[in-house]
């Protein structure tokens, strides 16, 4: 049944080709991680490089849940929302998952401005003299900030550094949902700022989600943007050990507020990460992942398709430079192992070359890509069992 989730724990499978539900499926029903899963879940960059809309998404995955018999509850997430202008054809589809990110909105300089330009922006921003109050310790809302809880205590100034770095951002995700609520009753809602370039703290965190609870927001799940690097089909890349103390103070913090749940991110293959997750997170998450189930396609034409999967990689060499523009990615052409085989998929620089590249690659060759995963329908679902098993089993 398509319906919102709530705080049961969940994972996102993205699918860039209509084609990897009925592998998704496969995965869960061989996995032992009892989580409820979103089947339908794309953003509007990825539907423009697709060519899908989201009707078209969410028919694809009905299908295959319907052929699978698949009887328990599943959501459909409209990802990485912006404005109130991109809600309707999502909400007319029916999705009953939103994902707003206001990553426009977030001042990443904040970090670093001078205590002099904190105070000139403060008086700029349009927030009710909340400061005042967290910091008198004279009110049960106060307490909070003030303890020196495990994930912080803030002063004046890192209090000026939040308001600074994410009321603008909270003003307008606040907005959104506003509106959202008067076109949809019942539908989950994250706030993510995930793609933004400075790191949100556990204090900042805090932050964010007494200000949202504060204004009436009422989100299922929040997206910070961690420290280190959670780049596209590739593991964590960073020190796993500040990674671990940083994801116990990030549930310390949802562990106060007891409303929402924590959401990763370009969550494909963060194998190192997933553990931690289990550990510190228990049943408070969601995952995200998408383009792994693309990589897995590509894996299939690799073996059975040779040639075709040759153009694939020649045209991402080629589109690389310019696709990678809105991804958070590292790889190097020049580092990128120079023989056309299934091993590219197993490499670094390969994997993210051929990820950000996929648009360059269904708009050119999308008809016959399509066509070869239908007919090796069996070997892709396989791949997809294989993989999203692995991700699954380490969130147990």
């Amino acid at each position: 049944m398509l319906s919102p989730l709530g705080l049961s724990p969940s994972f996102g499978f993205g699918d860039r080709l209509g084609l990897a539900t009925p592998g998704h499926i496969e995965a869960l029903q061989h996995s032992t991680f009892n989580l409820k899963p979103v089947f339908a879940q794309q953003s509007i960059r990825e539907n423009t490089r697709t060519g899908r809309n989201p009707q078209q998404v969410i028919d694809d995955a009905k299908r295959a849940v319907d052929a699978a018999k698949w009887d328990s509850a599943w959501g459909a997430d409209a990802d990485h929302l912006k404005t109130v202008d991109d809600f309707p054809p999502f909400v007319d589809a029916g999705y009953t998952f939103f994902t707003v990110d206001p990553g426009e909105h977030v001042d990443n300089a904040a970090d670093t401005d001078s205590p002099e330009v904190l105070k000139q922006k403060v008086t700029a921003l349009n927030w009710d003299e909340l400061s005042a109050l967290y910091l008198s310790g004279n009110s049960d809302q106060a307490s909070p900030w003030r303890r020196g809880d495990t994930w912080g205590r803030f002063d004046a100034e890192s209090l000026m550094r939040a308001a600074v770095k994410y009321v603008k951002a909270i003003q307008h995700v606040a907005s959104m949902f506003k509106r959202l609520s008067e076109m949809k009753d019942a539908f989950d809602f994250e706030m993510s700022v995930d793609e933004t370039d400075a790191p949100t703290t556990p204090l900042e965190h805090f932050f964010i989600a007494n200000e949202l609870t504060r204004l009436g927001v009422k989100f299922t799940s929040l997206a910070p943007r961690f420290i280190g690097r959670f780049e596209k089909g590739v593991d964590y890349i960073g020190d796993v050990n500040a990674l671990d103390v940083e994801l116990a103070k990030h549930a310390a913090v949802t562990a106060h507020f007891r409303s929402y749940k924590l959401s990763l991110h370009s969550g494909s293959d963060k194998f190192s990460v997933y553990p931690l997750m289990a550990k510190h997170w228990g049943e408070r998450l969601h995952v995200k992942t998408a383009g792994t189930s693309y990589l897995e396609g590509l894996r299939v034409l690799a073996v059975t398709e040779p040639n075709l999967f040759e153009r694939i990689w020649m045209l991402g060499l080629e589109r690389y430079p310019t696709d990678r523009a809105t991804y958070h990615v590292s790889a190097e052409i020049e580092k990128a192992p120079a023989e056309v085989s299934p091993a590219l998929l197993d490499d670094f620089h390969a994997r993210e070359i051929l990820h950000v590249t996929f648009g360059s690659a269904l708009m050119q060759l999308g008809d016959e890509i399509r066509s070869a995963l239908v007919k090796h329908a069996d070997v892709y679902n396989a791949n997809l069992q294989r993989h999203f098993c692995k991700h699954l089993d380490l969130l147990k």
